[in-house]
């Protein structure tokens, strides 16, 4: 074999070097690696007993304390731990497993453990801190001082380190754990320590709800029985509304079984003595003297005692007792531990129960409450069997009663129907005939001297229609007397002086028979008529009965009257308000013209003063630059600065002649505006539509021609003669037929200068038509027309499509506001543009509008 080179041999060696250290290295790794797994499976089994011992033991918080403790010290090294739980500035308990612990807990005195003290339990609950004390023999100077070091020094303790128990973030314990040699605890073990302490105070908490929760099932159990033996007896009650026995028996054996008393009876009262109602467990001796030996009212028995006190009585002993005398209850019974609960209807004693025991044993507070419930149920159930046997006395009468309601309600029903009658009377001969028992029933009215047969029930004819109102038959006297008149049989020769009614009973086979008058306000209307054809007389209460439905056929006759007159007044009111309303709108309106006339009109004259000053001075200015313009014509002027002096005054007279053209405007304007605001609304009063229309179509007429004496225009009425007269603001209606015949005027001219002259003529016609409470005029032209955007607006204040100085947009709405607002009636326009306009006013004949205290509106 061939000798490796040196440097190669060295190099190889070199790296086998580093391998062996690499896989040294490994194996440690490795090892702490193993070791680490180890303490963390430790730590889980730990974590994982500790839990399954909590859940298993749900009511013994020390198993899983000690289970906790235990866990700490193996996975620690530790000797000994210690789990404080804090109660108050102290400790409700302390666990300490270990000798070292022990024996801390031996020398150390409770008075030094207080919570917030220098002691190290205290200090952790108080400040909700872990804290560790890694070597006892080289100590904080901050807890050097605490007396209970030296103990825990002297029980073999090197380190030791405690945490809180921890629940909803309160300290409530401390989890404590003790060394015997000198090992710090690292950052984990007191994370690992923290979680042992958490898990503590969850199987505290666990406990503490377990047993409440326990309580509470042992609480409800009780209770369900309790509750459950109430709705037995309830249930007793219920079906025992008329045999008491059954629900006594079951109170006493319940009362009894529930409480763990051997006897139990109930005593009843009867005047001022007590007897046995109900018993049980006691012996048939006892109870056959009970049942012969009625009970007073003293305190020589538990019944009398508590009657007397009115609350339930407990005798502890009943032959010791010094007051107790009924010596038999132990001789014979053999009871001692005695309780009376008594029976009170409205405070009122009405019996007892009592409960006994043959043993000196004290009923508890929850056995007294049940009793007191028991002896409210034995008031309940002979409360109902009294009230039971009340009603069965007066279940007749009250079913006759309801039957006779009944009756009534069915009446009142029809009755309540105003607009006729005749479904009431039927409604009362039927029930009068029914509920009364006889054989036929009829309604008589009157009518004149006479009463007629207006309603009949029942298989008697009735051949008449009316029979005169005399003292001779019965209805007739019931009516004269105002009284029920009552005859047993008329064929009796002693009710001879009924001569009509016997005549009428002998025709038509009736007997016995009842009148009762028809009474509405101290005056008599009618009556009733019961017959029968045996003899058979009527009852008081029948009589009562049919007085009853007297009454209501009366009511039933006088709603028909009240409805009839409550209608007719309803139309006259409606009516009427109707009217007022339109007057309180139209007074509304008139104030309104008048107020915004007055206001108007000042606007005006405080305007027209500064614009005649603008219009005249406008002009005068007009006149003095063209003096000027002649002074400088004689002037010697370069002819430049001429030039310029001529453009200057050129446009100054261009300004002045618009300042004129539109203070002419504004003039226009004023005019209209003193024109809508001349003073007062008129006298409203009758006036000839047809004159007022004729006189309005001439001033129009010659207002234009005046204005424009080239105006021409054909005038065409088609005034209806029938258009009579109508209450009228004259005034006002002239003012606007006026505007609206202008305005036809200003529509043909335009018509007429836009298309020529050729072909068109133009014209304005007025015309009246008769509409029987309304009267309507029409004013129409074949001018422009209307477009549709601007009919919209037309009604609008100060809306106008005429040029500037031709119109302030006033006319129309001043017009629609006195026909609408002030006359109550309508305007409407029909155009086509550029064919024609006309404008339709429907006025009122009357007007319910007057001022009776000044005669105007």
């Amino acid at each position: 074999m061939t000798a490796l080179p040196q440097d190669v041999a060295a190099e190889l060696r070199r790296r086998i070097a580093e391998l062996e250290q690499q896989l040294r290295a490994g194996a440690d790794e490795n090892a702490r690696l193993q070791n680490e797994l180890a303490v963390a499976r430790d730590r889980q089994n730990a974590s994982t007993e500790i839990l399954r011992t909590i859940a298993s033991s749900s009511g013994d918080a020390d198993a899983a304390l000690h289970q906790i403790a235990e866990a700490t010290m193996r996975l620690f090294g530790a000797p000994s731990a210690a789990i404080h739980i804090a109660d108050g500035d102290g400790w409700s308990k302390i666990i300490r497993v270990g000798d070292s612990s022990k024996r801390v807990g031996a020398g150390v005195p409770l008075s030094q453990l207080k919570i917030g003290g220098p002691n190290m339990p205290g200090v952790i609950v108080a400040e909700n801190r872990q804290v560790h004390v890694p070597d006892l023999d080289n100590v904080d100077p901050a807890i050097a001082d605490w007396p209970g070091l030296p103990f825990v020094r002297a029980a073999g303790t090197r380190s030791m380190s405690g945490s809180p128990l921890r629940l909803d973030g309160k300290a409530i314990g401390a989890l404590i754990v003790y060394r015997d040699h000198i090992a710090p605890f690292t950052d984990d073990e007191m994370a690992l320590q923290q979680s042992f302490a958490d898990q503590a105070a969850i199987a505290i908490e666990n406990t503490r709800l377990f047993n409440e929760v326990q309580q509470r099932t042992n609480d409800l159990g009780e209770a369900l029985q309790q509750q459950t033996a109430v709705g037995d007896v309830l249930k007793t009650i219920s079906r025992s509304t008329f045999d008491l026995q059954p629900v006594l028996d079951t109170l006493v054996a319940t009362a009894a079984r529930l409480c763990d008393a051997e006897m139990a009876f109930i005593m009843r009262r009867e005047g001022e003595e007590y007897w046995a109602g109900a018993a049980v467990g006691y012996t048939q001796a006892y109870i056959e003297f009970l049942q012969t030996h009625p009970l007073k009212v003293d305190r020589g028995t538990i019944t009398g005692r508590c009657i007397l006190e009115r609350r339930p009585v407990q005798i502890l002993d009943v032959v010791t007792d010094p007051e107790y005398t009924l010596r038999e209850s132990s001789t014979i019974a053999h009871q001692h531990t005695a309780l009376g609960v008594p029976l009170l209807r409205e405070n009122e004693p009405i019996g007892t129960i009592v409960l006994a025991r043959q043993r000196v044993e004290p009923f508890t507070q929850k056995q007294i409450d049940l009793v007191t419930t028991f002896a409210d149920q034995a008031v309940i159930a002979i409360e109902n069997v009294r009230l039971f046997n009340e009603v069965q006395t007066k279940a007749r009468d009250l079913s006759e009663a309801l039957t006779y309601q009944t009756g009534s309600a069915n009446i009142l029903k029809v009755a309540s129907t105003p607009t006729d009658v005749e479904p009431a009377l039927k409604a009362i001969v039927e029930c009068a005939c029914e509920l009364c028992d006889s054989y036929d029933a009829t309604v008589v009215l009157k009518d004149g001297d006479d009463l007629r047969f207006s309603a009949h029930h029942g298989p008697i004819p009735i051949d008449l229609e009316k029979w005169p109102i005399n003292r001779r038959w019965t209805a007739g006297r019931a009516f004269i007397d105002q009284a029920p008149i009552h005859v047993e049989d008329l064929h009796d020769e002693t009710n001879a002086d009924f001569s009509d009614g016997r005549e009428l009973a002998l025709r038509m086979g009736h007997r016995s028979i009842l009148s009762v008058p028809l009474v509405r306000e101290g005056e008599s209307i009618g009556a009733i008529i019961l017959r029968r054809k045996e003899v058979h007389p009527f009852t008081d209460k029948q009589i009562a009965l049919l007085q009853t439905f007297a009454d209501q056929a009366v009511i039933a006759i006088g709603n028909v009257h009240l409805f009839e007159e409550v209608q007719a007044r309803t139309k006259e009111l409606a009516q009427s308000l109707d009217d007022l309303r339109a007057a309180q709108d139209r007074l509304v309106q008139t104030e309104k013209l008048a107020s915004l006339g007055q206001l108007t009109a000042g606007i005006a004259h405080e305007i027209k003063n500064p614009l005649n000053f603008v219009n005249n001075f406008a002009a005068l200015s007009a006149d003095l630059t063209a003096e000027l313009n002649e002074l400088l014509a004689s002037s010697a002027l370069a002819e430049n600065i001429r030039g310029e002096v001529d453009d200057l005054t050129a446009l100054l007279k261009d300004n002045l002649q618009k300042v004129v053209q539109h203070g002419k405007r504004a003039d226009s304007i004023v005019k209209n505006m003193l024109l809508h605001s001349r003073a007062g609304s008129g006298q409203l009063g009758m006036a000839d539509v047809n004159s007022l229309v004729e006189e309005s179509l001439n001033l129009a007429y010659h207002g234009a021609r005046a204005e424009k004496p080239q105006f021409d225009v054909a005038l065409k009425r088609e005034l209806d003669p029938g258009a009579g007269t109508a209450e009228l603001f004259a005034q006002e209606i002239t003012r606007v037929l006026l505007n609206l015949v202008s305005n036809g005027f200003y529509a043909v001219a335009k018509r007429k200068s836009d298309d020529g002259a050729a072909g068109y003529e133009p014209v304005v016609i007025a015309a009246t038509c008769d509409r029987g409470s309304h009267v309507e005029i029409r004013i129409r032209d074949n001018g422009t027309g209307i477009p549709p955007e601007v009919k919209d607006k037309m009604f609008n204040p100060f809306f106008t499509t005429k040029p500037a100085g031709e119109g302030t947009g006033l006319g129309l709405s001043m017009s629609h506001d006195i026909i609408v607002k002030q006359h109550g009636g309508t305007i409407d326009v029909d155009t086509r543009p550029g064919e024609f306009t006309e404008f339709t006013i429907r006025l009122p004949r009357r007007s319910n509008f007057t001022d009776k205290t000044r005669g105007k509106p």
